[in-house]
């Protein structure tokens, strides 16, 4: 989180003069990779409350997990974006004149969290990050699928950042896509408390819960795509040998 939001602090203070849409996408992709690494021989690498959620109505993860994992990602959400308000305090400062504000011509907020294009309706915005939120866990699963052409053991932190940049780079332009309620919730309640005030939250038609529902409703239904398309055509590679092998033998 800490290499996604300081990108996009550069951007935004720079003026363009340290960095543009992509470098953005770089830093989130690389920040996933770098979590990944980091927790997933750890927890499973549970970076995303969406994805958490899934996994437990799944039945992939126990539910008395979810609390620990949900107050983990929160609290470290909440200090990356104390940490770049920490690190970037002197140029938002100089950037704003010290006025902190969501909207306007020196708005700052959208450092943090995600905020609508002011053409994107909350409908639309609603539907770009379910949408991305489904080609995240489909490709995820596709990624760590063991009985399709999974990705070679150690590589799957590296396809996953891939897979980051990828969304950002063709799904980011109407919302900035959040495609995680851990990612975008905690630094909005930062915002609040550190300047911004209430806004934050009232900003877009109250687009605040957009991010934190829509990731939800995205991976549950990349869920069930992956399942009835690809999952359910599968055979396990040991049992699709049997088979392939079961006719020579009885011959």
């Amino acid at each position: 989180q800490v290499f996604g939001l300081s990108s996009v602090a550069q951007v935004v203070l720079g003026k363009g003069d340290f960095g543009e849409h992509l470098s953005i996408n770089l830093g989130f992709a690389i920040g996933v990779t770098l979590g990944i690494h980091a927790a997933g021989g750890i927890s499973g690498a549970h970076l995303n409350a969406a994805i958490t959620f899934t996994h437990c109505l799944l039945g992939n993860v126990p539910w008395r997990k979810f609390p620990a994992y949900l107050t983990g990602q929160f609290l470290g959400s909440f200090m990356a974006a104390a940490t770049v308000f920490g690190l970037y305090y002197d140029a938002l400062y100089d950037f704003s004149k010290g006025n902190f504000t969501v909207t306007g011509p020196t708005a700052t907020a959208s450092i943090f969290s995600t905020y609508p294009a002011p053409y994107a309706s909350l409908a639309g915005g609603f539907f770009s990050e379910f949408m991305a939120s489904v080609m995240l866990l489909i490709g995820i699963l596709i990624i760590h699928d063991e009985k399709n052409n999974a990705a070679l053991k150690g590589t799957q932190a590296l396809l996953t950042g891939i897979l980051v940049l990828g969304i950002g780079l063709g799904m980011g332009m109407n919302t900035g896509y959040a495609i995680n309620p851990s990612r975008d919730l905690p630094p909005r309640v930062f915002t609040a408390i550190a300047g911004w005030g209430m806004d934050v939250f009232s900003a877009g038609h109250c687009w605040w819960w957009v991010p934190v529902i829509a990731p939800v409703l995205g991976c549950l239904a990349g869920v069930l795509i992956h399942k009835l398309f690809i999952d359910f055509h599968n055979q396990p590679a040991l049992e699709s040998g049997n088979k392939k092998e079961q006719p020579t033998v009885e011959s």
